[in-house]
C-alpha cells in the first residue's frame, strides 16, 4: 500500500473509528436497555445474558476467519461489507417480535461486526507504519471505546425513556452508511503479500469452543448438571483439536506460534481478563440501578458517568505512554484500578452507598481507560505486517470471548445468588461473589502485566518475530 500523506492518514483513523463507535456504541446502549427488554419481552435472567452473548459469542468465534479473510481478499472490500451487514442486522434487531428473534437477529449483526474491529485494526497497523504514531493512534482508537461508554448510557436510556428499547439499534443505520460511503471514497484496498488459505476445520472447532462452553456456563444454574456437561465435554474436546489440528497445518487459522511472544501471550489473558471484568461490571450495574434502585434507563445512563468519563480521557493518555515508554506502566495502573474498583464492591458493597458507588465506577474507569491501548499495540507490535490482520483478529478475539465470558460467568452466578427472590432484597448479597471474581479478573491483569512487559519477555517477542519473520521470507521463496 502507497505511503499516504498525515492528513489522508488521520482521515482513514477517523472512518475506522467510526466502525468501533457503533458497535462498542451498540453494546454499551444495549446494557442500559436490559431491564425494559426483559419486561417487553418477558425475559428471564438467562434470557438477558444470551441478548448480550449470542452477539459477542458469534463475534468471538468469527473473528479471526474475517481478519484472515481481509488479508487474503483485501481489507476494504471486507470493511464495507461489514458495515452493511451489521447496519442489516441493527434494522432486524430493531423489528424483532420476540427474544429468541431478537438473539439470532444479534447474531446477523454480529456476523457484520466480526468483520469491523480487526479489519479497521488490520487497516489502521498498514497506515501508521511508524511505532510511535501508531501507538497514538491505537490510543485515540481507545478513546472511541471512551466516547461509546460516555455516550452509550446516555443515549440509549434517552431513547428507551423516549421512543422504546427498539430505537437503540437505528443510530446504527446513519454511522453506518456514512461509514460506508467514506470508505469507499478514501480507504485504499490492501492485502497480505501471499494469500492464506482458509481452514474451514480450524474454524468448526473454535465455534464448538467458543459455543458449547457458553452455553454450559449460561445454562448451569437453570438445567442442572446432566444437562450441561455434554456442552462442557464439548468445549474441552474441541480445546484439545484445536491444540493438536492448528500446529499440523503450514496456514492455521490460529497461528499457535505468536504465543511462544510472552507479551502476545500476556496480552491475550489480559484482554480476556479485562473485558470479562467489563462485561461483568456493566451487566451487574445496570441490573442494581435499574431493578434494585428503581432508576429509569436515562437516570441510570447519568449515573454510569462517572465510569465513563476517567475510561475517555485516560485512553489517549495511555497510547502515549505505550508509544514512549512501553505498555509496563499503563498496564499496571490499569490492573491497580480495576482490582481496587472490585474490591470495594465485595468487601465494602459500595453500591449501598452514593459515595463509593462514584469512587468503584471512576478506579474502573481509569482501569479500562488504560487497558486498551497496551493489549492492542502488544499483539501487532513485532509481528510480520502480512500478518497483521490474523494478530489483531486474535487480540479482538480475546476482547469479545473475555465479554462473553464474563456476562455468562457473572449471570450465572447472579442468577444462582438471587433464585426466585425479588431483585430488591438478594441483589446484593447475591452479587458478592460475582464482585470477588471480578476481583481476581482485575488481579490477573495486574499480575500478567507486570509479568510480561519486562526484559525477558520482550527477548521472547523478539525472537518470536524473527521466527515469523524467516519463515515467511522461506515460505515466499518456496523453501521447506
Amino acid at each position: 500500500m502507497p505511503e499516504l500523506s498525515p492528513r489522508r492518514r488521520l482521515l482513514v483513523l477517523a472512518i475506522c473509528c467510526m466502525s468501533l463507535l457503533i458497535v462498542s456504541l451498540d453494546v454499551t446502549a444495549l446494557n442500559v436497555a436490559l431491564p425494559s427488554m426483559q419486561r417487553d419481552l418477558h425475559a428471564t435472567t438467562s434470557g438477558l445474558q444470551w441478548t448480550i452473548d449470542a452477539y459477542t459469542l458469534v463475534l468471538a468465534s468469527l473473528l479471526m476467519l474475517a481478519g484472515s479473510t481481509a488479508d487474503r481478499i483485501g481489507r476494504k472490500k471486507v470493511f464495507v461489507t461489514g458495515l452493511t451487514v451489521f447496519a442489516a442486522g441493527s434494522l432486524l434487531c430493531s423489528l424483532a417480535p420476540s427474544l429468541e428473534a431478537l438473539v439470532v437477529f444479534r447474531m446477523i449483526q454480529a456476523v457484520g461486526g466480526s468483520m469491523l474491529n480487526p479489519v479497521a485494526m488490520s487497516i489502521i497497523t498498514n497506515t501508521f507504519t511508524d511505532p510511535r504514531e501508531r501507538a497514538r493512534a491505537i490510543g485515540v482508537w481507545g478513546a472511541v471505546v471512551g466516547i461509546s461508554m460516555a455516550a452509550g448510557p446516555l443515549v440509549g436510556g434517552l431513547l428507551v425513556e423516549s421512543v422504546g428499547w427498539r430505537s437503540i439499534f437505528w443510530v446504527n443505520l446513519p454511522v453506518g452508511l456514512v461509514a460506508v460511503l467514506l470508505t469507499l471514497r478514501f480507504v485504499a484496498e490492501s492485502r497480505a503479500p501471499k494469500a492464506r488459505r482458509p481452514d474451514p476445520v480450524g474454524q468448526l472447532l473454535v465455534i464448538a469452543l467458543f459455543g458449547s462452553l457458553t452455553y454450559a456456563i449460561i445454562e448451569a444454574p437453570d438445567s442442572g448438571t446432566g444437562t450441561v456437561l455434554p456442552f462442557a465435554l464439548i468445549a474441552f474436546g474441541a480445546l484439545l483439536g484445536l491444540l493438536w489440528y492448528e500446529p499440523r497445518r503450514a496456514e492455521p487459522l490460529i497461528d499457535l506460534r505468536f504465543f511462544r511472544s510472552a507479551p502476545f501471550s500476556g496480552a491475550t489473558v489480559i484482554a480476556i481478563s479485562a473485558f470479562a471484568t467489563l462485561g461483568g461490571f456493566l451487566f451487574l450495574s445496570t441490573l442494581y440501578l435499574q431493578n434494585v434502585r428503581g432508576l429509569d434507563a436515562l437516570h441510570a445512563g447519568l449515573w454510569m458517568l462517572p465510569l465513563a468519563a476517567p475510561t475517555f480521557l485516560c485512553a489517549p493518555l495511555s497510547g502515549r505512554l505505550v508509544g514512549s515508554r512501553g505498555p509496563r506502566l499503563p498496564l499496571l495502573i490499569a490492573g491497580t484500578a480495576m482490582t481496587a474498583s472490585g474490591v470495594l464492591f465485595a468487601a465494602f458493597e459500595a453500591e449501598t452507598s452514593d459515595a463509593t458507588l462514584v469512587l468503584g465506577y471512576v478506579l474502573f474507569g481509569i482501569g479500562f481507560g488504560f487497558v486498551n491501548a497496551p493489549i492492542t499495540n502488544t499483539a501487532v507490535s513485532g509481528m510480520p505486517r502480512a500478518q497483521a490482520g490474523v494478530a489483531a483478529a486474535v487480540a479482538s478475539t480475546s476482547r469479545q470471548l473475555g465479554q462473553t465470558l464474563g456476562v455468562a460467568v457473572i449471570g450465572a452466578v447472579l442468577a444462582s445468588g438471587v433464585g426466585s427472590a425479588p431483585y430488591r432484597t438478594t441483589f446484593v448479597a447475591a452479587a458478592r461473589p460475582a464482585w470477588w471474581i471480578l476481583t481476581a479478573c482485575g488481579l490477573a491483569v495486574l499480575v500478567f502485566g507486570a509479568l510480561t512487559s519486562g526484559r525477558w519477555a520482550r527477548r521472547t517477542a523478539e525472537h518470536t518475530a524473527r521466527q515469523l519473520q524467516s519463515n515467511e521470507v522461506r515460505e515466499a521463496a518456496g523453501v521447506g
